[in-house]
């Protein structure tokens, strides 16, 4: 989930709990499988969707046994499931926008399925491209201060290419056209600088402020989408206090 406050998103996912790590690695693994399958190819070099799951497995620490058996399950023999991308447009309580990408093998129980979550939790279906409008796809790296120096840091991003750097007390945030997000990356990795976080994603050009009263209820309907097998990545504006 892409979302406010960022820092404390990129410590959630770094100490997920086993349970949840658990639940992470079987969704990696369906991306995986899904991603052979779409794209025809299990060479990372000539399959950018994979090429991109990948590199969420490896900041996931998911195992490389499970990413090979992901990968040798999607080649093996048999007819393969026909998977549907689809992404919902979603509000929230106090009007937070959501957007979750979804990959399901049965549009109708996925519909189903989810309705149902926002019925629970407060959420409603908004119309085409009330939200979407809301997200622009970038290419995001977190960088931990500590691990590196701001000025290098800049240096690299901005002659390879970043559109941003920002910078705060607890690191660095560098900003990419998606097409660019790779090269840039590979320019962290090439000088020894370890990252955080990183991959292309939807960020939102406005944020809504979220009342402490309603966080619980707003985490809530986040984490119920968060937790469904089909949700493969999933956004929102909304702007928890610290």
């Amino acid at each position: 989930m892409a979302g406010h406050n960022k820092w404390s998103k990129v410590k959630h996912i770094k100490g997920a709990v086993d349970a949840k790590r658990a639940k992470i690695f079987s969704k990696l693994s369906r991306e995986i499988f899904v991603s052979v399958k779409e794209g025809a190819s299990d060479d990372p070099d000539l399959n950018p969707r994979l090429r991109m799951v990948l590199l969420k497995a490896r900041q996931a620490n998911m195992p490389s046994d499970n990413v090979q058996r992901a990968i040798q399950k999607a080649t093996g023999e048999g007819g393969a499931s026909q998977f549907l991308d689809l992404t919902y447009e979603i509000y929230g309580p106090q009007g937070v926008a959501i957007m979750a990408e979804i990959s399901t093998d049965n549009k109708n129980r996925t519909a189903a399925e989810i309705r149902h979550i926002l019925t629970k939790n407060g959420g409603s279906i908004a119309s085409a491209g009330a939200v979407s409008r809301l997200f622009h796809r970038k290419g995001q790296i977190m960088i931990a201060r500590s691990d590196a120096e701001e000025e290098r840091v800049m240096e690299i991003a901005l002659e390879a290419g970043a559109e941003d750097f920002l910078s705060d007390p607890e690191g660095y945030e560098i900003i990419t056209d998606p097409n660019l997000f790779e090269e840039v990356l590979n320019k962290m990795e090439a000088a020894s600088i370890p990252t955080l976080s990183a991959g292309v994603t939807c960020l939102a050009e406005l944020t809504t402020p979220v009342d402490p009263a309603s966080i619980e209820t707003i985490q809530k309907l986040v984490d119920k989408l968060e937790d469904h097998d089909d949700v493969t990545n999933l956004y929102t504006n909304a702007d928890f206090p610290e």
